[in-house]
């Protein structure tokens, strides 16, 4: 993505990743654009674990829980917590918007289109990265039906993985001091 903005700077790019993607594989990559500030959007899809290779334990994945890889649950005191990267994204100074969203419900989605509408907004006025986190089901991996993959989501992930806009360069920083907290349970950003 960095080459071909560079390449091409009047283009729109954008990445499309999954969590062993973002936060395993490429994490490098990934931070070091980000803290470069190239004018990129990112999509992190969020499901907790590597859902199109079989459901192993990804960097995300809950503690305790059970994959084919970790098939007493995710340990904390063996593998660590799940990283939680749109926390990390805000620190970045490159980073012009970080938020996370989830995608269990309608009043979610929509908050989800804004956050990513903003998230390409920041690049299309050149302020430099954007970075938004979905909470996304895993219904096959999770061997769970769509509609208990949308509880999960918000039973099991939210409050592991708190929704809000952690930064945004185009706001006031006092805007974005409560990120996580309630700014997207109601839909608002």
């Amino acid at each position: 993505a960095t080459g071909v903005r560079r390449a091409r700077p009047e283009s729109v790019v954008f990445t499309y990743q999954g969590d062993g993607d973002m936060a395993a594989i490429g994490m490098a990559e990934s931070l070091h654009a980000a803290n470069r500030g190239e004018k990129i959007t990112t999509i992190f899809i969020n499901n907790t674990v590597y859902g199109m290779t079989g459901g192993q334990m990804a960097p995300t994945t809950l503690v305790g829980q059970k994959t084919t890889t970790s098939r007493q649950g995710r340990n904390a005191g063996n593998e660590g917590g799940p990283i939680r990267m749109a926390e990390i994204m805000a620190q970045l100074d490159g980073v012009a918007y970080a938020a996370r969203c989830a995608l269990d419900s309608v009043k979610h989605v929509r908050a989800a289109k804004k956050a990513v509408r903003k998230a390409f907004d920041v690049q299309l006025q050149g302020l430099g990265f954007g970075f938004v986190e979905l909470l996304s089901g895993c219904p096959t991996n999770w061997h769970l039906d769509p509609i208990a993959a949308n509880k999960r989501i918000a039973e099991a992930m939210i409050p592991v993985f708190p929704l809000g806009v952690y930064k945004d360069v185009s706001l006031p920083a006092a805007t974005t001091e409560n990120a996580g907290q309630d700014s997207q349970e109601d839909g608002r950003e």
